[in-house]
């Protein structure tokens, strides 16, 4: 058996967290009749981000303004000592959060799908000094390129509703998590709100609940 946890901090910040097992010969990621995986039907959130340039976007995932909502030193007081961790940072884009944990001790994975961000995040790395700690990785839609058990963390903040076919998505996440592994979802709560995408590209956290209790994660509590 393995054993793991998963915790979501939901926007801004509700706590859900579950402990969970899965059958270590289980290989198969699980389908969802919901969604669909082809790059032709990547949902509309996914659709509007991308007629944002990515220049524009950099300035806004690195603002003052961000910090202020998003709120980085609860998440990192939250993961706790990192020192010599593995963490895969899903949705990297500026690396916002990958270079915050690369600077705590963590060896981080940042993962994006988007070529002009990896870009971006290999000249920061450079300028930054960071190299020795942050490993830059594309990502295709439907996969979060894990070997299997290759990390104890995942972090995926404020992506988690631009990925289609979820439950396939995180169970391939779970295949990647070390024992004892841990996932943080942080994502926006579907309400209107200053910040993030429109009400209906969010995801309601009962949906978020039930897609990783498909993909695998059991016992979950909020």
């Amino acid at each position: 058996m393995k054993f793991y946890t998963i915790t979501t901090l939901l926007v801004l910040f509700a706590v859900m967290s579950c402990q969970t097992k899965k059958q270590a010969t289980s290989k198969e990621a699980l389908p969802n009749e919901e969604h669909n995986t082809t790059e032709a039907h990547r949902n509309k959130a996914d659709e509007q981000m991308h007629r944002t340039s990515v220049a524009k976007l950099i300035k806004i995932f690195e603002s003052p303004e961000r910090d202020a909502y998003q709120q980085p030193e609860k998440v990192l007081a939250y993961i706790g000592d990192m020192k010599g961790k593995k963490i895969l940072d899903i949705g990297a884009g500026s690396g916002y959060f990958s270079v915050k944990l690369a600077k705590k001790g963590a060896h981080v994975i940042a993962g994006d799908v988007d070529d002009e961000f990896l870009k971006y995040l290999k000249e920061r790395i450079q300028k930054e000094q960071l190299d020795t700690l942050i490993e830059v990785r594309k990502l295709p839609y439907d996969s979060p390129a894990l070997q299997n058990e290759e990390v104890d963390k995942v972090l995926i903040v404020n992506t988690y509703h631009h990925i289609e076919d979820r439950p396939a998505y995180f169970a391939k996440v779970l295949q990647g998590l070390k024992i004892d592994g841990e996932l943080i979802v942080i994502d926006f709560f579907k309400r209107k709100l200053p910040i993030g995408p429109p009400p209906p590209h969010k995801i309601a956290k009962e949906i978020v609940l039930k897609e990783l209790k498909q993909a695998g994660f059991t016992n979950l509590e909020i």
